[in-house]
């Protein structure tokens, strides 16, 4: 169980405050142009986004990850190893979507954050999107169970998760 700012003992309990909040928050930044002076694809970005979302939740909101985390058997980027792989991400391409995804999973594999990885990154996909595309992807449409087990896949296949963002699941 997360330490959090909102006193919340309960994991489920957590989740949905998390999800409640981040909703609300992300809401508000896209309503309030917080992404004119970020750069896309950019880790000050995401760090940016990740801060917004949960820095009513989390002490850690914006803030690297300095443990080694797992979810099942996957192994996340080490924490002594963050600083460099994030730094390689930054430097790959993004003019294409192709690029994009392959940016967008590479970030996933790296997982910067203890928590809220998927929300932020989300939002900074659709930043990138829209920066170099003019162009987002609407996540109403993108069934959630889908989109997890090709996440989970995306060290192996990440044009799966390109054709789950057009929707082809």
């Amino acid at each position: 169980m997360l330490k959090n700012k909102l006193g919340i003992t309960n994991e489920m309990e957590l989740a949905k405050e998390e999800e409640r909040i981040s909703k609300i928050k992300a809401k508000a930044m896209l309503e309030n142009d917080f992404f004119k002076d970020k750069k896309a694809g950019t880790i000050d970005s995401l760090l940016a986004i990740h801060c917004f979302l949960f820095e009513d939740i989390y002490d850690f909101a914006g803030k690297l990850r300095d443990v080694n985390i797992s979810k099942g058997s996957f192994r996340f980027a080490a924490a002594m190893y963050l600083p460099a792989a994030i730094q390689a991400v930054e430097k790959m391409p993004q003019k294409s979507f192709t690029e994009i995804v392959e940016k967008y999973v590479e970030m996933n594999i790296i997982h910067p954050f203890l928590e809220g990885n998927g929300r932020s990154m989300r939002l900074w996909l659709d930043q990138i999107l829209r920066a170099e595309l003019r162009a987002v992807i609407d996540w109403s449409q993108v069934k959630k169970e889908d989109y997890l087990l090709a996440m989970e896949r995306s060290p192996i296949k990440d044009t799966e998760i390109y054709l789950q963002s057009l929707g082809c699941f």
